[in-house]
């Protein structure tokens, strides 16, 4: 080590120079961050094979307890004209129109874009109107290329897509947190088993309205994912049907969790107006109205269904 003489006052003095850092090897931390991203996969892994497993809330759904249903203002229209002596009334901005479906008290939310505004209506909701269970009817992106314009896919399951750790290698996809005690999501929410029943069972009976002239649309059971983006990209695409699922929106995947944390049962009905590629903004504007029209057609039939099955 070498040294540096100084005068203070009438004294010389001699200090030490400070030793050479040593640099801590950049390994370890490199390492370190490599390992908590392998487990971040495996926990995202262990999560897709466990979720159906997992039940969601099942209590029956009475005759005369009251079903909700949320969709953005365009969607929900259909379900707002089925019901009979409707009311309207807006609370904390958010319409509500609330009336009678063969006889059941329903209640048709205006959910807004996005996950924010549809876990704000799902909360609301639920909170003011205690529905016994909660659907959503709405438009979808197809990512399986076998969808077309019209097809109506129930939600056996719903995923958030963005929701994860995002490094250099990309997204790695993880369960939403719940701070409740023992409180653990899913990464997939699965659809409440009475909804998707009766869903299944009037599949069949619903004439579905054709959007397009060579092809009568089908109805599918089927994965659904759900992000704050509107996917208009076949690289994008891919990667998300590589995930097992089948259609892509905004909203579905926000009011299952909300319904998970108040143990509401619930189910989502999409309808595709796209093939999420670089068509689709026109392709959702041409068919949004006949694809609502269909997911709705389904929605109100399982209603009924609820009390036609007791």
């Amino acid at each position: 080590m070498g040294c540096r003489a100084g005068v203070v006052g009438r004294r010389r003095v001699s200090v030490r120079a400070a030793p050479p850092r040593q640099l801590v090897p950049f390994a370890p931390r490199r390492n370190l961050l490599i390992a908590r991203l392998r487990l971040s996969i495996v926990v995202a892994a262990l999560a897709a094979l466990v979720w159906p497993t997992l039940s969601s809330p099942q209590t029956r759904v009475a005759p005369d307890a009251v079903v909700a249903v949320l969709g953005i203002a365009t969607e929900i229209v259909p379900i707002e004209r089925a019901l009979a002596d409707a009311v309207t009334r807006t609370i904390g901005g958010i319409v509500f129109t609330e009336g009678r479906l063969s006889g059941r008290r329903v209640v048709a939310g205006r959910s807004g874009i996005g996950k924010v505004n549809t876990a704000i209506a799902a909360t609301m909701v639920i909170e003011h109107f205690t529905p016994a269970a909660l659907f959503f009817s709405g438009t979808a992106g197809a990512l399986d290329p076998a969808l077309g314009p019209g097809d109506v896919i129930i939600a056996s399951a719903i995923a958030q897509h963005d929701v994860g750790l995002m490094t250099p290698s990309g997204l790695t996809r993880r369960p939403t947190r719940s701070y409740l005690p023992g409180g653990a999501n899913p990464l997939f929410f699965p659809a409440a088993d009475e909804l998707l029943e009766a869903a299944r069972r009037v599949a069949t009976r619903v004439a579905l309205k054709p959007l397009q002239a060579h092809r009568a649309p089908v109805v599918r059971e089927a994965t659904i994912v759900t992000g704050d983006v509107f996917v208009a990209d076949t690289h994008r695409r891919d990667e998300l049907r590589a995930l097992g699922a089948a259609a892509v929106e905004m909203e579905g995947g926000a009011m299952a969790q909300v319904c998970w944390h108040y143990k509401v049962p619930c189910l989502v009905v999409r309808s595709i107006t796209d093939s999420a590629d670089g068509s689709a903004s026109d392709r959702y504007q041409q068919f949004l109205a006949g694809a609502s029209e269909n997911a709705a057609m389904l929605v109100t039939a399982a209603i009924v269904e609820l009390g036609a099955a007791r």
